[in-house]
């Protein structure tokens, strides 16, 4: 279900956070159990064992698996304050997350908020640690035990430059718990970290291609309390994390710490300080620490600048450089707030969730015009305009879970969305539409990221965002985020459950049947023997009979399940049997279904596209949502998503019967039935 809130600038306000052990324990709890039974917290969740560091290959070395107080005589959690310091990369490659943390300690209370600086390994220690994290539109309270990988008594992973401080290695162990393991934390975007820490929102820019002010753009970002970063691409996986000669590290993420000007021989020079998380390997070129441009600039500012600057990985460099040697810049906002203007406005953002599924709503982009509309489809209206008579939105699409999923063989997929000009009164919009009409905006492109976000300008009115997937049948769970700088209704498209399901005709006398009719009763008459009805046993021979003629449809006969379910829904006595006067009636409706499967049916090969069977349905009157469309193509559809004439007519006649119970029920009830149609589907559907 879609929900929506109001975002401004300024601190996040304090949220709670919910527990994600899987008995669903606070940190407090579990605490309190640890101290009244005197023994430290063991994670039953994320053990300390080889399955919580790797996944895909055996542990290399002889990892032990130590606390704090079994590494040094005086842990800490915090040392003198949690700064950029204390990030020192270990052996994982997880420098885009590295990278975030360096960031996010220049946001004191937005880290206060994600590593909780009040715990401590005095007081009221239990073993346990707590972090905050946000994923798809919530915040999680992560809890971990403080058991971390050793070798020679030495951390292997995220580290303190302080051997006694231990606050930044126990948030690499919380995230890499919520992620799954140690391993999935290898790779990435510090975007996805940085948003993870916030709840904002992201944007990228290429420095080769960005705006003009640029630097304007990110000291402003940095004054707002945005969190940046950014890294230089590889063109092949050789060139991963290999070092220039001017001592910056390819395919490797770094932070941006700082903007400044200085006065040097009588001009002024922007400068921007990134950091490399190894806390080592600098930028060697002009401004770096040691370089003769500082001799050029006033002592007092000079100090000011350089901050006692060492040999930690941070370093200065002029803007023009850093944009001829960096190729990308990541932002996370705290706020939506423009960086391009200095109006701080109220957001309202709608988060609306969904999935792609293979068969029945993983269509694909637009290149691919035949399952393109089965995507899930989302109305935004805006109403409000700015002054310039325009609506500011901004449209995040984040793929959920990936990470965890690595496990799986899973990985990022790419992609992106589109927007169009919505027609009005319309439910989930059809083929046609999107075969005639362009889209008014997009993403930029399609990319393998957690989330896509893109800035736009758009007139008053209703507009259709369609999430995808490059490729067609691809399946992953999707947020779509909508921020509006005034209130905007966004709902899913598709959502009707409804039957339009007229009574069938009554059948006509004998003496006016046609010869159709006739042949009809001469083979029911055969098989019907003297009770003149037939069971589902029966049926099925009539029916695999009289169709096996009908070369137009290529099948492999009607199975007894199918049977069955056309006795339950065309016995009106509730004799377990049809007399022939109900067998016409149903012989009516099976020539019009096979009609539209025929329809869908272009190559003969008795199967239609399973991304069809949502058009197939409307035909004969029936309305479904997302959801249940996408259980009824698990259902029914193959390997190929493609579902043949059996399982077509089984489909049809079980729903069929399924809103003519339930419409009795709801009658016979006067609308207070406790069930709805999906719950009631999804108990019978097996019927």
């Amino acid at each position: 279900m879609p929900s929506s809130s109001t975002l401004s600038g300024g601190p996040a306000a304090k949220v709670s956070a919910e527990s994600i052990q899987a008995d669903g324990r606070t940190y407090e709890e579990l605490r309190q159990e640890c101290l009244k039974k005197n023994k430290l917290f063991e994670d039953p969740d994320f053990p300390a064992c080889d399955s919580s560091l790797f996944f895909s290959q055996a542990v290399p070395v002889n990892f032990e698996w130590k606390r704090p107080g079994e590494i040094c005589k005086d842990p800490k959690y915090i040392l003198g304050g949690a700064d950029r310091t204390d990030i020192c990369q270990g052996q994982l490659g997880d420098c885009w997350l590295l990278a975030a943390i360096a960031s996010l300690t220049l946001h004191k209370e937005t880290l206060a908020r994600v590593i909780q600086p009040d715990q401590s390994f005095d007081r009221g220690y239990a073993g346990i640690f707590r972090f905050q994290f946000w994923q798809h539109n919530k915040w999680l309270e992560v809890v971990v035990d403080d058991r971390l990988p050793c070798v020679r008594n030495q951390l292997v992973f995220l580290h303190s430059a302080d051997n006694n401080e231990f606050w930044s290695a126990l948030l690499e162990k919380a995230y890499a718990k919520l992620n799954g393991s140690y391993e999935a934390l290898k790779g990435g975007s510090t975007l996805e970290a940085m948003e993870d820490f916030t709840g904002g929102v992201g944007e990228m820019y290429e420095t080769k291609k960005a705006p003009s002010d640029l630097y304007t753009i990110l000291k402003k970002a940095l004054d707002r309390g945005s969190m940046m970063g950014c890294s230089i691409d590889i063109t092949s996986s050789a060139e991963s994390e290999a070092q220039t000669a001017s001592g910056l590290v390819k395919g490797h993420a770094y932070s941006i710490t700082g903007l400044t000007e200085v006065d040097y021989i009588g001009k002024k020079v922007k400068l921007i300080r990134v950091r490399n998380p190894w806390g080592q390997v600098e930028w060697n070129g002009p401004w770096s620490d040691n370089s003769r441009e500082w001799s050029g600039v006033d002592k007092a500012e000079k100090t000011r600048v350089l901050e006692n600057s060492t040999d930690d990985g941070e370093f200065w460099m002029e803007f023009e450089d850093f944009k001829a040697n960096y190729d990308r810049v990541e932002i996370c906002n705290l706020t939506p707030d423009s960086l391009m203007d200095d109006t701080k406005k109220k957001w309202v953002v709608n988060v609306l969730e969904g999935n792609w599924i293979r068969g029945s709503t993983a269509g694909g982009c637009r290149n691919f015009i035949d399952t393109f509309w089965t995507n899930p489809q989302f109305k935004l209206k805006l109403e409000d305009a700015d002054g310039d008579g325009r609506c500011s939105v901004i449209v995040a699409l984040m793929q959920k879970n990936r990470r965890k999923l690595r496990k799986e063989g899973l990985d990022l997929e790419t992609i992106g969305f589109a927007i169009y000009q919505a027609p009005n009164d319309e439910d989930h919009l059809e083929k046609d539409f999107f075969r005639f009409n362009s889209s008014k905006a997009r993403s930029r492109t399609y990319i393998n990221m957690r989330e896509i976000s893109e800035r736009f300008s758009l007139e008053p009115g209703s507009y259709l965002v369609v999430p995808t997937t490059f490729q067609p049948h691809i399946e992953a769970d999707f947020a779509l985020r909508v921020f509006s700088e005034s209130k905007a209704e966004a709902i899913e498209m598709g959502n009707t459950i409804e039957a339009d399901l007229p009574d069938p005709p009554m059948p006509s006398p004998p003496e006016e049947e046609t010869p159709e009719e006739k042949g009809l009763r001469s083979l029911f008459e055969q098989i019907a023997g003297s009770d003149n009805a037939i069971s589902a046993y029966e049926l099925q021979d009539v029916l695999n009979g009289v169709l096996s003629r009908r070369k137009e449809i290529k099948f492999d006969g009607l199975t007894l399940n199918t049977c069955h379910s056309i006795i339950n829904l065309m016995d009106v006595d509730n004799s377990g049997m049809i007399e022939f006067q109900e067998f016409k009636v149903f012989w009516e409706k099976l020539k019009k279904w096979m009609m539209l499967f025929l329809s869908y049916d272009t190559d003969r090969s008795g199967r239609m596209s399973s991304y069809e069977l949502r058009l197939a349905l409307k035909a004969v009157g029936i309305q479904l949502n997302n959801t249940l469309l996408q259980l009824i193509c698990l259902r029914f559809a193959d390997k190929k998503m493609e579902i043949d004439f059996d399982d077509y007519l089984t489909c049809i006649v079980r729903l069929e019967n399924m809103f003519r119970v339930f419409q009795a029920l709801d009658t016979r009830n006067k609308g207070e039935i406790d069930l709805n149609f999906q719950q009631f589907l999804l108990l019978t559907m097996n019927v």
